[in-house]
């Protein structure tokens, strides 16, 4: 039988993170590549000539836009597998009017989000980012703790805003804590898996005045811009403590760098809006914040976790199996 001809289509900072000599060779086993191995771009008279012949995009950090002129060159193209996150950077509406399977690592890449994610839950019940900012209290013993809340995470009750992927992995991870309650909040999510996943499904206005760490998984969406704005974070008690991998549109940056500024609340950020933060960004000067650089996600040797997950459901496609990580037309509006 012989091999669909293939691509790979990412830069070369992607490539050089994905494929070791290992997963290349595994590539190689099932589509046949180009002379050349990989490119970052499809306009060229050479990747056009290539894009021509490829039944099989292997994509990542980097692919061009599959608009509706780079698909009318690649009139053989069946399968699209990514082997990152989000498919929005890439994904045109061409895609779905050609029913074109495209598949998604985001599961793969929701591992190291939701690990993150419980580090800065327990951090935040500790509050062990603002307390080692504090210059004032830092080494000088408890008798120096007081203002930041209760410094717990017993019985600590954590909300999440959003089951996806990585909400719902979060929640599952959160069963490693003693005794937590946890709430979620998502208008598409089943209160039967949300039940079975350890968790109580509740409206957004009846979780928040309930949390100790509000922790923020939705997908960005016009319906989602600013959903954490200024009456929401009013909601939150004293003391709580904004989490967000998800998207930094998802809160009013400016309402949460005020509550911090005002000692009321904390925040660990690792998405902001925007991203990089302009040198004049509120949350810039804000005390009772921790900021990192879009760091949750897959990086280092958990980028090979990925590679794996596109190159299982090439493999899974190819022998006709069940795919596991489709993204359709109908699941796109709803993704990250």
């Amino acid at each position: 039988m012989s091999r669909p001809r293939g691509l790979i289509v990412m830069n070369q900072d992607a490539f050089d993170a994905h494929f070791d000599a290992a997963r290349l060779e595994r590539v190689r086993a099932l589509v046949d590549l180009p002379d050349r191995t990989w490119t970052d771009e499809l306009d060229s008279p050479r990747s056009r000539a290539e894009l021509a012949s490829a039944e099989v995009l292997i994509t990542s950090w980097g692919v061009p836009r599959l608009t509706a002129d780079r698909l009318a060159v690649a009139q053989r193209l069946k399968a699209v597998f990514h082997a990152a996150g989000s498919v929005r950077p890439f994904a045109d509406d061409a895609l779905w009017a050609r029913d074109i399977v495209i598949t998604s690592g985001a599961d793969a890449n929701a591992v190291p989000v939701a690990e993150y994610t419980l580090a800065a839950i327990i951090f935040a019940g500790k509050k062990a980012p603002f307390l080692a900012a504090d210059a004032g209290t830092a080494y000088r013993g408890w008798s120096h703790l007081d203002g930041f809340g209760d410094l717990s995470n017993f019985r600590r009750t954590i909300g999440i805003v959003g089951f996806s992927r990585i909400g719902r992995r979060v929640v599952e991870l959160l069963r490693t804590l003693d005794e937590p309650t946890v709430l979620v909040s998502d208008p598409y999510a089943d209160p039967a898996e949300v039940a079975a996943a350890g968790a109580e499904l509740v409206d957004l206005a009846d979780l928040l005045p309930r949390v100790d760490v509000l922790s923020l998984h939705a997908p960005e969406l016009a319906s989602t811009h600013h959903m954490i704005g200024g009456a929401e974070l009013a909601k939150l008690p004293d003391h709580a403590t904004v989490v967000n991998t998800a998207r930094g549109s998802l809160v009013d940056s400016a309402a949460l760098a005020a509550e911090c500024r005002s000692g009321r609340l904390y925040a660990i950020l690792d998405v902001t809006d925007p991203e990089p933060l302009p040198a004049d960004s509120p949350l810039r000067a804000a005390p009772n914040l921790m900021i990192t650089p879009h760091i949750a996600g897959s990086l280092g040797t958990e980028v090979h976790r990925l590679t794996d997950h596109a190159l299982d459901e090439l493999t899974r496609w190819l022998a006709g199996a069940p795919l596991r990580a489709r993204i359709t037309a109908e699941t796109f509006p709803l993704t990250a």
